[in-house]
Order: structure tokens, then C-alpha cells, then sequence
């Protein structure tokens, strides 16, 4: 990868050609990145793969209009091509009252030091003890019969943003993740589990042997499952799928769906829509979170949002275009890519843990279902139905008496969420993160 300042003298370069041509304002991004990943399987070394990547996107207003042009040639005629392309195109197309860049008082000015990029840079062997490790832990739990392979993988990228309006800055961020997936069982009696961690930092890993180990474990824990009875019961989500209803939340409270009317909750904030128990945060500034970032996509401060705050919705996610939309000011929430506007999106979200243990939260139910995994996606935000496959364990007594699936499990999040009562087991381990969770009155929809 370049080094920053060669980005930004690239971007600054680009911006002087666009305004030349005739763009009255314009903003430019560069997104480099680097990455490794080795696989094996019983054994093997399966493939070894590493790419490199650099990318440029453009985007010019004239008036009231905008236009996004993108491309992987940074040479001095590509740009020249790019530029007139991007000109051409905002000259005719229609107009959108909503966009434009920042205003200058609400550019990013402090960049505090997140710890987002891991400096070293890990060679084929490293990698490769890494996939084994995790591997061999997997296959020694007693009962795996069969390994679908483990991969280790390291990546580096750097986003570089600059626009007419003085902002122009870059940030690096890096990824170290193990994954592993093993079987067990035999014929078609064969189940399948996995699992993995991905962190900013190699020192932050859990070890691969404990991946490894936490893989077995969970498909031996599979094997000889029933089918559950329909029927309308609680229904406790593993943290490994509870964030799964903090982003139907994410989505409903997006600045454009809000914007469009095309959310349950439009009409929502400042009204409980969770128990007093419940707060629901993004932080971008969370020291070594796979999602912190001091700016946004469009060079906005960025700052933490309680988007939930003691069950009451206080917030839209919001970019420039949603907040203008809505009469709102951003929240410093845009994403951004090459070759398409930004758009609001989070970043370190999580829900706050709660004040009981999973074995508390779970411990007067009678009947019920504890989920592990989940399919589909079948969750409409316009209505806020739910409906979705399952698998994981039946709750009988208050403990997890045998493995289910083929199951689909189904209810409205207005309800989900108003019901929903969260455990003190909260671990940040991916970009979006919830303790486990329980939903009283779902439906389930077995044999």
C-alpha cells in the first residue's frame, strides 16, 4: 500500500481536476488494501491465497446534482477520464435537494489514537501453525469424524477521504481472524458446527486450540436431534446470534428507511419500544473495536450515539442526506464506498448486558427454545414480521435437555423488542454485540 500522504496529495491532485473541469464541488476517496489467508483441511495445506487492491472513487456536484465515478487506474490519463466521466454524468442527471458535502463546522477536527491497525504482518507460516492449531483441536474432541478445513487470515486496508470543503484525512485498520468448521456423526446423521474470532490485533486472538476446541464441542453437542413441538414459548438467542436483533434494530432506524417511511418504527422516537433494562449503544470511538473510526464517510466527527436509552428510542442512525431529509442534523453515521453515495450504517453497536446470568434468565422456563444458529432472513421492516429457520436446543425445566432443528421460529420485533430481557454475559467479539437474550411469546413452528 502507499503510504498516507501520497493518498492524499492523489486525492487533492484528483479534486483540482474535477473543479477544473467545472464540478462546483467535489469529494474523493482512495481504499487500499492487503490481505493473506491460508486454509488446510485433515491436515493439508488447501490453498494459499494474497491479494492487493487500490481503488478511487469520485464524486462531483453541479448545482443540485451528483454524480459517482470509480475506478482501479490511478494513472494520469485514467483520472483525466475519470474527471471528464464524472462532470459529464452530474450535468444531466436529475436533481436530488438532499445531497452535498459537509458543512465546514461539521467536519471531523480531534482523530484520537483507536488502535485500529495492527503494524505486523504475519507470514505463510504463521498463518498456517494458526489454521493447524485450531484444526487439530477440533478433530481431537472425541466424536468428530470429518472436517470441513480451518482458514487463518490477515488483512491491512487504508481508507483515504478529501473533499472540496477542506477536509482530507486517511485511517488504516487491520483484521486477524481463525475460523474452523468440523462434523460428526455419520451418514445422514451428520452434524456440522464452527467457530472463529476475528480481532483488530494478533494479541487480542484467542488462542486457535480454543477456537478449535469451542468448534468440536458445539457439533458434538449437535448430534441425534429432535424436532420440537409448534408451540408459543420463550425463546433465548446465544450471543452468538442475539446481535442478529440488534441489527433488525439498526435497520429499522436507518436514515433512509426513515427518510422513505419503510419502518415500523417511523414514528417511534422518544417512546418505549424496550424495557427500562435495555440500552442499545454505538460507540466508533471503542479503543480496538472492529468498527471505530474518528470520521465518518463524509469527514463528520464521529462521537457515541445511545440509540436506546433506558427502552426509549432517542435516535435515527443518520448521514447528510437522511438528516436533511428529516430536518435533523447527522450523527456522523455515513459509510461510504467507491462507486455509490454514502449511506448511513453503524459501527461498534451493542446492546448493554444486563443484570442476570443466562442460567438465571433461563432458569423458570418450562418449555422453551435455546437458539444457536439461524437461516434465512426472513424479517420484513415495514411491518416489523419476524419469521426465521432455527436450530439449537430445547429448554425443558429450565435447562438445555436435547438438540432441535428444522425449525422456524416467528413473532413482530414491536413485540420482540418490548419483551426482551437481556443477560450480564455481554463479550465484544464482532462488530455488532448482544448478551444472550430472552423473548417471551414467540412462536415455534416444529413437527
Amino acid at each position: 500500500m502507499t503510504d498516507q500522504n501520497n493518498s492524499l496529495t492523489l486525492l487533492d491532485r484528483v479534486l483540482g481536476k474535477a473543479t477544473a473541469a467545472g464540478a462546483e464541488a467535489a469529494d474523493a476517496v482512495v481504499i487500499e488494501s492487503v490481505s493473506l489467508s491460508l486454509a488446510q483441511r485433515l491436515g493439508e495445506r488447501e490453498h494459499l491465497s494474497r491479494s492487493e487492491s487500490a481503488d478511487l472513487g469520485l464524486r462531483v456536484f453541479i448545482g443540485a446534482r451528483q454524480a459517482i465515478v470509480s475506478s482501479s487506474d490511478s494513472s494520469e490519463r485514467a483520472i483525466d477520464e475519470l474527471v471528464e466521466r464524472a462532470v459529464a454524468m452530474a450535468r444531466s442527471v436529475p436533481e436530488d435537494p438532499y445531497c452535498g458535502l459537509a458543512d465546514p463546522d461539521q467536519l471531523a477536527a480531534d482523530f484520537p489514537d483507536l488502535e485500529g491497525c495492527d503494524d505486523t504482518e504475519p507470514d505463510a507460516d504463521i498463518l498456517s501453525e494458526r489454521a493447524a492449531e485450531a484444526e487439530d483441536a477440533a478433530r481431537a474432541v472425541p466424536g468428530i469424524s470429518n472436517s470441513e478445513g480451518a482458514e487463518a487470515s490477515w488483512g491491512r486496508s487504508r481508507v483515504a477521504i478529501a473533499a472540496t470543503n477542506g477536509f482530507s484525512q486517511s485511517r488504516a485498520g487491520s483484521r486477524h481472524s481463525i475460523s474452523v468448521a468440523v462434523l460428526a456423526g455419520e451418514g445422514t446423521k451428520m452434524e456440522r458446527d464452527y467457530d472463529y474470532a476475528t480481532t483488530v490485533h494478533a494479541v487480542d486472538l484467542p488462542s486457535p486450540a480454543e477456537i478449535g476446541r469451542s468448534a468440536g464441542e458445539k457439533t458434538i453437542n449437535r448430534l441425534n436431534p429432535q424436532k420440537a413441538s409448534s408451540a408459543s414459548v420463550p425463546v433465548v438467542y446465544d450471543p452468538r446470534v442475539s446481535n442478529s436483533l440488534v441489527r433488525h434494530l439498526a435497520g429499522a432506524v436507518n436514515g433512509t428507511v426513515v427518510a422513505r417511511g419503510t419502518t415500523f418504527l417511523k414514528d417511534k422516537t422518544g417512546e418505549q419500544i424496550f424495557p427500562a433494562a435495555i440500552t442499545i449503544i454505538d460507540d466508533p470511538l471503542r479503543p480496538r473495536g472492529l468498527g471505530s473510526k474518528g470520521f465518518d464517510g463524509e469527514g463528520v466527527g464521529t462521537k457515541r450515539l445511545d440509540i436506546i436509552e433506558a427502552g426509549v428510542l432517542t435516535s435515527w442512525i443518520l448521514d447528510l442526506r437522511s438528516a436533511r431529509q428529516l430536518g435533523l442534523s447527522t450523527t456522523g453515521h455515513a459509510g461510504r464506498g467507491i462507486s455509490s453515495p454514502p449511506s448511513p450504517s453503524t459501527t461498534n453497536l451493542y446492546m448493554q448486558a444486563g443484570a442476570v446470568t443466562p442460567q438465571e434468565l433461563m432458569a423458570d422456563i418450562k418449555a422453551g427454545l435455546y437458539v444457536t444458529e439461524m437461516m434465512g432472513f426472513g424479517v420484513n421492516t415495514i411491518t416489523g414480521d419476524y419469521s426465521r429457520g432455527a436450530s439449537g436446543f430445547w429448554i425443558e425445566n429450565g435447562g438445555l435437555a436435547y438438540p432441535v432443528n428444522e425449525v422456524t421460529i416467528a413473532g413482530n420485533l414491536e413485540h420482540m423488542f418490548a419483551h426482551l430481557t437481556a443477560a450480564d454475559d455481554l463479550e465484544f467479539r464482532y462488530a455488532t454485540n448482544a448478551p444472550t437474550l430472552r423473548v417471551e411469546g414467540m412462536t415455534v413452528a416444529g413437527r
